[in-house]
């Protein structure tokens, strides 16, 4: 693989930890900002919808320019925004410096992943992303493991100190390594918004929407379900996360496989086994062994999606692979928001922690029907175009 893939790796590492680090920390900054537990969980929601927001936004605004331009500029928008969540005394400043740090999130992977897929053969694109992919894993594996140990012990904003490095070396690593003979690209706001046009897309954003809301329902209150349900310490809070970590990355790599394989059975069984593990989990969180083994499985087959996800969309939108690749990454962190919501609105009603978990399987079966839809909207075209 170039070497270019393993700097976007970095570089979807380094933002990866920037928007999960604070999973991991929602107790810290709870208790030292004054803001409940569904409040401090807010600043996952904020830079979810920021990214959704933007993500297409900043795609157009920059469609006239290079992608190694781009990626960065996104770059220093990055390490601008975590500069800020680094001295952010308040829960607003926090806040509006997530916002600043997302702007850039969406553009940076949706861009990043067209690159990353032109660097290669047709019959590699999904590894090629899954390994651009592995360093949002990784920030997983790494990254959330680490920041959270950092905020345990030197304060929630030091993670974002370390972050804000990272990004500096991944603006090095863009400028020294990405190909650079790309032409300008000729952007039409026109062109790029009739690659919108199709039911079998919108289906397909559907079911990153759905995704990630099946994920991050129960992600984002992770630590604390871990600490109230499962009766763990902070450090195995930490430890949890790491085992997690591993499971996305296993599942990263295995799912980029199968996406090159056959698509949409890989799509169907992922929702399928997301629908599962967190179902089970609900009954396993009350015992330890029982809910690491199931996290385990539960995030392996979460992140097994992910590869095919992209190619999915991506096929569904080949006239304007950046537009359509970014609106993606805007799906993905609707969902995220979603998820994060509807997480928050079982905790409000009273539910207990472990009954967060059936949210996430809700939505992964709403995932399995748009799987379903999309699949079959493609078939029913290209029986007609066939027959014309």
């Amino acid at each position: 693989m170039p070497l270019a893939l393993f700097v976007l790796a970095l570089s979807s590492f380094a933002i990866g930890t920037t928007e999960f680090v604070i999973m991991g920390l929602l107790p810290e900054v709870s208790t030292d900002l004054s803001v409940s537990i569904p409040q401090a969980g807010w600043l996952l929601t904020g830079y979810a919808l920021a990214v959704a927001i933007g993500a297409p936004i900043m795609a157009l605004s920059t469609a006239h320019l290079r992608r190694r331009s781009t990626l960065i500029m996104l770059m220093g928008l990055f390490i601008l925004g975590n500069l800020l969540c680094a001295v952010a005394p308040g829960y607003w400043l926090l806040m509006i410096a997530r916002v600043v740090t997302a702007l850039c999130h969406g553009a940076f992977f949706g861009i990043g992943s067209v690159v990353a897929a032109s660097l290669v053969t047709e019959d590699r694109k999904a590894r090629a992303l899954a390994l651009m992919f592995t360093g949002l894993t990784l920030a997983n594996v790494l990254g959330v493991p680490l920041g959270t140990a950092l905020g345990h012990a030197f304060g929630w904003h030091a993670p974002f100190w370390v972050i804000t490095l990272l990004g500096v070396a991944s603006l090095i690593g863009l400028v020294l390594v990405l190909p650079k003979g790309e032409e300008v690209r000729q952007g039409s706001l026109a062109r790029e918004l009739l690659a919108l046009r199709g039911l079998g897309l919108w289906l397909s954003l559907m079911t990153t929407v759905f995704f990630a809301s099946s994920m991050f329902a129960l992600f984002t209150y992770i630590a604390p379900l871990l600490r109230e349900i499962t009766g763990v310490s902070p450090r195995w809070v930490t430890l949890t996360l790491l085992l997690m970590g591993i499971g996305l990355t296993i599942g990263n790599l295995i799912g980029g496989k199968l996406a090159d394989w056959r698509l949409g059975t890989t799509l169907a069984g992922t929702f399928a086994a997301i629908a599962l593990t967190s179902a089970i989990f609900s009954i396993t969180s009350h015992s330890f062994i029982p809910a690491e083994i199931t996290l385990f499985l539960w995030a392996a087959a979460s992140f097994a999606a992910v590869p095919a996800l992209q190619i999915n969309v991506v096929g569904f939108g080949k006239d304007a692979p950046n537009l359509v690749s970014t609106i993606n990454i805007g799906a993905f962190n609707t969902g995220n928001a979603l998820g994060a919501w509807v997480g928050g609105v079982v905790i409000d009603a009273g539910f207990s922690l472990s009954q967060v978990p059936l949210a996430g399987a809700a939505m992964a079966l709403l995932g399995l029907a748009t799987v379903a839809l999309s699949f079959a909207t493609a078939r029913a075209k290209s029986a007609t175009l066939a027959s014309s």
